[in-house]
């Protein structure tokens, strides 16, 4: 198991395997969290959200904000329609579904 030592100035040098476990290069920075057994973890501090600018491929017209929420909706309706049970449509009349 990887080991480092705390210098009198509270630094620690982490260790080659665990640097590359983690995808640590230089100059990025880490963030440390408390787990629920009191435990800390660290973890790469993740980026921006404009760094993700560009990463997913859209060919068609730029879209307003109003539109993606429209476009959204109409997704999660059309998803909910194909999910939904017709036990309503088939019961009788008075019946339970």
């Amino acid at each position: 198991m990887p080991t480092a030592t705390v210098t009198s100035k509270g630094q620690i040098t982490i260790p080659v395997k665990v640097r590359e476990a983690l995808g640590l290069k230089p100059g990025v920075r880490v963030d440390f969290y408390k787990n629920a057994d009191g435990d800390f973890v660290l973890r790469p501090k993740t980026g921006s959200i404009m760094e993700m600018r560009g990463c997913l491929a859209y060919a068609g017209p730029p879209m307003t904000i109003e539109e993606m929420h429209e476009a959204i909706l109409d997704h999660a309706a059309e998803l909910d329609r194909a999910t939904m049970s017709d036990a309503v449509e088939s019961k009788s009349d008075g019946e339970a579904a």
